[in-house]
């Protein structure tokens, strides 16, 4: 979600694709949350249902090194992932654990709606608190500079595409792509010599107007402008038809993007893992759900930065925030900042627990190294990624092209007002471009415009 490293005008990204269901059985406890023995109670996000045991097995080991360090703390884990269409529900039930996450483009609607704790003071309270990247952090803060959510994990879209697809069609997998033109006719290659889609891109729920706003600013364009308290719906400009018609051309002239067009982050990520897509575009930390949930070959793993055109041309950040539900009490806020600190961060900033979390990971077979973006700044993640570089299992070969040249591209963040209703409002109109031959690109974006500006214009 996010990975600026330059002045990282940061995001509230979509990472937008992970979607959430939780066990809602181990929901927020508003009484206080203590055990019979006294204890404090923290439920807390674990993993997304289905994972993999040896994930869950690392997870645990985890959960008890913090309880040894905290023996008056008692963690609840629930399995939980985040769905855009889901989570209103979870939340407005008040069904979500203590310590959960959202991604970036969901900060400020919950901070202003009043639907997660204040942490300031615990958060100002740590230790490493002035080597927040700030950019990163504001995703979490409101306008009077309280803090409600601390970054996680930070990444930067970029092409994701399938070496050993590549490798099939004849192409060369260490030199992917550097130009749309260049997507294009890989594309039209893989589909022809492997029978694979050559390129895909997600298209149902919110995750279509994620990835079109992805490639929209890749071609300089934005998707809302803001000036005082007006904000203007700026859909239908020629860098979000660019992105169409590129859409356009690839399945309607080359018929390379395959038979099937309603792809979410979930079954994109499932089909590009079994081999059935070359290529589409999605956040930088994609490495871990794809090995982990997904089953991927690693060395079939390959991830380039976005072609960018024009003096606006730039990478939209993302990323996932950790937040403490309203409903805790005093106490629990407290264990809960003490968790994410553990948990979240430790590894960004301790050589001990970077090590231990690596280690821990690696002995599980989970991913260590995905080309992820600081929450703090780049020397401490290059000092973190020293610390660990004996336990890295990610193929730093593979990720080089992205992670060699991301901190040269400009990251603005995602559209700040009724980032999901936009999203939303722009998914049918890239199933249409796929599924009608005869789409009026215009005419489809002209409407899709004057339904965002009614939602902005409602507030």
């Amino acid at each position: 979600m996010k990975s600026p490293i330059k002045a990282l005008t940061l995001t509230v990204s979509a990472l937008a694709a992970i979607g959430l269901l939780a066990s809602c059985s181990n929901g927020a406890n508003p009484g206080g949350g203590e055990s019979a023995d006294g204890k404090v109670e923290l439920s807390v996000v674990s993993l997304i249902p289905g994972t993999e045991q040896a994930a869950f097995d690392a997870f645990n080991n985890q959960v008890k090194q913090f309880e040894k360090a905290n023996p008056d703390i008692k963690i609840k884990p629930v399995e939980y992932e985040w769905k855009a269409d889901t989570f209103p529900a979870l939340l407005a039930g008040g069904t979500l654990p203590i310590v959960y996450t959202i991604p970036f483009t969901d900060g400020q609607t919950l901070i202003e709606n009043g639907q997660i704790a204040d942490i300031t003071e615990e958060v100002k309270a740590l230790p490493f608190y002035d080597k927040f990247n700030k950019n990163v952090l504001s995703a979490g803060t409101d306008d009077k500079g309280h803090i409600f959510a601390v970054p996680r994990e930070a990444y930067g879209n970029g092409l994701q595409y399938n070496r050993d697809l590549f490798k099939q069609a004849g192409l060369d997998p260490d030199k992917p792509p550097t130009t749309w033109d260049e997507v294009r006719a890989a594309a039209k290659t893989i589909s022809e010599k492997t029978g694979a889609a050559g390129y895909m891109q997600m298209t149902q729920g919110a995750t279509g107007g994620w990835q079109t706003t992805v490639a929209t600013y890749a071609h300089g364009g934005r998707m809302e402008e803001i000036k005082g308290d007006k904000v203007t719906a700026t859909l239908d400009t020629d860098a979000t038809k660019k992105s169409l018609q590129f859409l356009k051309d690839l399945r309607w002239e080359d018929n390379s993007m395959g038979s099937n067009f309603l792809y979410d982050w979930g079954t994109i990520n499932k089909a590009f893992a079994s081999g059935q897509i070359g290529m589409f575009t999605g956040g930088s930390d994609l490495y871990t759900a794809l090995i982990r949930e997904n089953q991927m070959d690693p060395a079939h793993y390959g991830i380039t930065t976005l072609p960018l055109e024009g003096k606006d041309g730039a990478v939209l950040g993302g990323g996932t925030l950790s937040v403490v539900n309203g409903k805790a009490s005093e106490a629990q806020k407290k264990a809960a900042v003490k968790w994410i600190d553990f948990y979240y961060l430790q590894k960004y900033l301790d050589k001990d627990a970077a090590i231990t979390d690596a280690k821990t990971l690696a002995a599980a077979n989970q991913a260590v190294g995905t080309p992820a973006l600081p929450i703090f700044d780049k020397a401490t993640l290059d000092e973190s990624r020293e610390w660990i570089k004996d336990y890295i299992n990610v193929p730093q070969d593979q990720v080089a092209p992205f992670t060699s040249k991301i901190f040269d591209q400009p990251l603005v963040i995602e559209p700040t007002k009724s980032t999901q209703d936009i999203y939303g409002i722009l998914s049918p109109v890239v199933q249409a471009v796929l599924t009608d031959k005869n789409a009026d690109i215009d005419a489809l974006l002209k409407q899709a415009n004057a339904d965002a500006q009614a939602v902005l214009d409602r507030g």
